[in-house]
């Protein structure tokens, strides 16, 4: 089987076409072409993306990248969009396009949640990658701008969501306080750049007698259930630099982050723990941050896991990803033939990853 899939959830563009072929260890693929055009430059000005410009680049860039791969539409099978969640402006452009590709080559198109592309991402190293059948309960950690959720797939297509953030997704909190700091957008990348020139943590003042003093909150690590919280450590962060406003920067990247990767690595282990997974994988991206995945991989490898952690490249959002979440989704009948797609897909932009 051959997907051509389409990602326009956010600020990147992105189209890809993969291969799939079924054996009897687990689905091999293979991508064939992948194509992204990031909005980073456009939205940077303004500190974050703004929708309307957003769909705009979209519509501008989704013809430009189909014609990197128009060569392979005579092979497709399937056409695959991510209908949900994102920004309801920029789905909707892929949708179009999506469904104006369904209709000239008349082929079925699979509307797809974007999250489940971030746990099938975790698969996903070099043009070449196997998903083995045997991977289940297949734990995820997603974190991003937009989501930070705990998962617990059953099988495919089939997921409970244990815990997620109760205000602020930690994608969205490394922004905020990227601002705070007078740092560039997107701020995840540019606060961890500034906290690895933070060498010694236990120079004075930040050393208590002979006690490391934490400067920042670790909020709901101790709480009883999965969720999340980062508003407070946020806010805990504005007051800091208010109240301090000659500290040192890198300072505050440092303690932010840490702060940061101890309340995901701890509430991963606490799901574990619980839920006993077969497979534990890392997404989204968040995940491209290298302390979080050094950590969680340290901590995993301690209680006998191994954690699966996507390549940098398929971090951030990607088309190739929505390929292999359609293809479980193709595989299973979840599509709409040609003549019905305009009436059976909408942009969701609070769609639930448990949603169908």
């Amino acid at each position: 089987m051959r997907i051509l899939a389409i990602e326009t959830s956010c600020d990147e563009t992105a189209i890809a076409v993969l291969k799939i072929k079924n054996t009897r260890t687990g689905e091999n693929f293979s991508i064939l072409s992948a194509q992204v055009s990031s909005q980073v430059s456009i939205h940077r000005p303004f500190g974050g993306v703004v929708p309307n410009l957003a769909k705009r680049e979209h519509i501008k860039n989704l013809p430009i990248l189909f014609k990197k791969v128009l060569k392979e539409i005579t092979a497709v099978d399937a056409i695959a969009v991510t209908s949900g969640p994102g920004l309801e402006p920029a789905l909707w452009t892929g949708i179009n396009f999506a469904q104006e590709l369904v209709k000239k080559y008349n082929l079925p198109l699979v509307p797809v949640n974007h999250l489940e592309g971030h746990i099938y991402s975790a698969f996903m190293h070099g043009d070449k990658f196997l998903i083995p059948k045997n991977i289940f309960p297949l734990l995820t950690l997603i974190v991003s701008g937009g989501h930070t959720e705990l998962v617990l797939t059953k099988k495919h297509l089939e997921h409970k969501i244990l815990g997620e953030t109760l205000d602020d997704a930690a994608g969205e909190a490394f922004d905020k306080v990227a601002r705070m700091l007078e740092l560039p957008y997107p701020g995840g990348p540019e606060i961890s750049k500034l906290a690895k020139k933070f060498h010694n943590p236990l120079n004075p003042p930040y050393l208590k007698g002979d006690k490391y003093e934490k400067l920042f909150p670790r909020p709901m690590i101790n709480s009883k259930d999965l969720n999340f919280s980062f508003s407070g450590l946020k806010t805990s962060v504005l007051y800091y630099l208010r109240d301090n406003p000659k500290t040192d920067k890198a300072l505050v990247a440092y303690e932010f982050e840490q702060a940061v990767v101890d309340v995901l690595v701890s509430k991963t282990l606490k799901a574990i723990e619980k839920y006993n997974p077969k497979t534990v994988a890392l997404g989204g991206g968040v995940a491209a941050n290298d302390k979080l995945r050094e950590e969680l991989s340290r901590k995993l490898g301690a209680i006998g896991h191994t954690l699966l952690l996507p390549e940098k490249q398929f971090t951030g959002d990607n088309a190739a990803m929505i390929a292999v979440a359609a293809y479980f989704k193709a595989k299973a009948k979840k599509f709409s033939k040609p003549s019905a797609s305009r009436l059976t897909i909408k942009a969701e932009g609070g769609l639930k990853l448990t949603e169908k």
